[in-house]
């Protein structure tokens, strides 16, 4: 099993990044759809948003190793056989990178609005570093829920596609994203 990505496949860490993305974006959409309907009593007001802000920060940490590994490492030769699967699928992969870079961003915006850090699980604090801006929390919180919401397409999208891969071309592009060796 290869640690690095060949031409017919991904390696152990593109796999365990690819992963690791899924399951905090996984965990960050229904936490913060769940909290914006809690109320100022309820215990987890402020826990909820303090526990998104700090999922968030590590989702960004990881987007740019992800990154950073993408960039120097080759990727695999696509599957698909038509040109407009694989601009569909280029731009899909590239707003994948793009949209929760965005969400990072917006959700910084709202976070730091009032001029206070972001505290990432008590290890350290992000600072607000451009903030005072009028109406900016309500703004950034607006395309934040925007932001989400097409992010939330394209996952469906993608994944929807990655089924087809399997079950109906019955290629290898799915299986290749959870194992290194195919076929």
């Amino acid at each position: 099993m290869s640690w690095i990505n060949t031409a017919s496949g991904y390696g152990r860490i593109h796999i365990g990044l690819h992963w690791t993305v899924a399951l905090l974006i996984a965990v960050l959409l229904p936490l913060g759809l769940w909290m914006t309907g809690l109320d100022y009593y309820d215990p987890w007001y402020k826990q909820g948003p303090d526990l998104h802000r700090a999922i968030g920060v590590l989702l960004g940490l990881v987007l740019m190793a992800r990154a950073a590994w993408r960039l120097g490492n080759r990727m695999p030769t696509p599957l698909s056989t038509t040109d407009w699967e694989k601009k569909i699928a280029a731009a899909a992969h590239w707003l994948l990178y793009l949209l929760p870079i965005l969400l990072i961003t917006s959700g910084y915006l709202i976070s730091t609005a009032d001029g206070r850090s972001v505290d990432v699980f008590g290890l350290f604090e992000i600072p607000a570093t451009l903030h005072g801006i009028d109406g900016q929390e309500d703004i950034a919180g607006d395309l934040h829920f925007i932001l989400a919401m097409i992010l939330l397409t394209v996952i469906v999208l993608h994944a929807g596609a990655a089924l087809r891969h399997h079950f109906i071309l019955k290629d290898d592009t799915l299986r290749r994203m959870y194992t290194t060796k195919t076929r």
